[in-house]
């Protein structure tokens, strides 16, 4: 495996490595986990590995093989910057645009990129495996069990993916080039510079912070972060699993990488997105008067991060509605209700 640049991270941990002889000893692992761990070389079977290690080519031909007749979205960058795909320089748009293809002239962008030596960036980034293609999943895939899956392909030329997270757990998988994962714990948020969460690269808010060259004197706080900060390079076959809400800065190190992850949550699904919450308070509550703002405070501990109990001891059981325990039936009607509010 080829040494990885410290630059600013020298201090940084190895993410710890970890053994799954089987899927019952991964999903073992996934169960218990409380911080991330790599396992090398848990997909090096797949026949995807395979056609990547004689090639890229022969990895985009193995793929298109597979593929749908579907218009695939692809970002291209510029040259200029370096494979890193973020914002303008006032951060009112992004660095790249985006198209819709099918993916033979896609990958014939690709082709050519290498064959000319162009350093843009080229990316099609969370493409849902089953709805592309037909049979990747089947030939490609791990066994998580019953866990209720979102299998995504990740294709791209050198790229650099600014710290971001995501709600659901994550295992990534590199069956093409290799990945360095940069991840800090979900509580170093303030020391990473998050931007917009509105007008986003890819729907989650970013790190500011560009890790090739950060600037400390424009964001001093993440020298903090750094000594948080776990780091591991990816060769295809390896996985790494990355917890809910983890911060990962990705970045595609060849000048052809194919990463697969799956997503799935440990709560239903029709218990919402925590995200959606945020929004809202920031748009009824956060420009509140100070002493609102402190009245909501306490109403917030009270209904949702408190004791319960306190909360319907007092009211018969029938009644309770929504604050007794969620089911998919409740959890309706509070998005109807939120609905309902929300459009007048």
């Amino acid at each position: 495996m080829a040494e990885r640049d410290p630059g600013p991270f020298q201090a940084a941990a190895s993410i710890r490595e970890v053994e799954a002889a089987d899927s019952a000893a991964l999903d073992t692992l996934l169960r218990e986990a409380t911080t991330p761990f790599v396992i090398r070389g848990l997909v090096a079977h797949w026949p995807l590995v395979a056609a990547a290690r004689r090639s890229p080519r022969a990895a985009r031909n193995y793929l298109l093989g597979l593929s749908r007749d579907m218009d695939f979205t692809v970002s291209v960058g510029q040259p200029q910057d370096d494979g890193r795909l973020f914002y303008n320089e006032d951060a009112t748009a992004m660095n790249f645009n985006t198209f819709k293809g099918k993916l033979p002239g896609i990958f014939a962008q690709f082709d050519k990129g290498e064959e000319l030596g162009d350093a843009r960036a080229i990316y099609i980034a969370s493409t849902d495996v089953h709805q592309y293609f037909d049979g990747l999943h089947d030939a490609n895939h791990v066994d998580l069990g019953k866990r209720d899956l979102l299998a995504s392909i990740w294709i791209g030329t050198h790229t650099r993916i600014a710290a971001h997270n995501d709600f659901p757990d994550n295992l990534a998988c590199v069956a093409a080039g290799r990945r360095r994962f940069t991840l800090f714990p979900p509580n170093q948020f303030r020391n990473l510079y998050l931007g917009p969460v509105d007008n986003t690269p890819a729907g989650r808010a970013v790190s500011m912070i560009d890790f090739h060259a950060p600037d400390f004197d424009r964001f001093p706080r993440f020298r903090d972060a750094l000594e948080h900060a776990q780091i591991a390079d990816l060769e295809p076959g390896d996985a790494l699993h990355i917890p809910s809400m983890w911060w990962h800065h990705v970045e595609g190190l060849e000048g052809f990488n194919i990463l697969v992850n799956y997503w799935w949550r440990e709560t239903p699904r029709w218990l919402g997105q925590p995200q959606d919450a945020l929004n809202h308070a920031m748009l009824s509550i956060r420009d509140l008067p100070e002493d609102e703002k402190a009245h909501w405070r306490d109403l917030f501990d009270y209904y949702v991060f408190g004791d319960q109990t306190d909360v319907v001891a007092h009211i018969p059981e029938p009644g309770r509605s929504v604050l007794a325990p969620l089911t998919p039936e409740k959890a309706a009607r509070i998005r109807s209700f939120i609905l309902r509010q929300l459009s007048r």
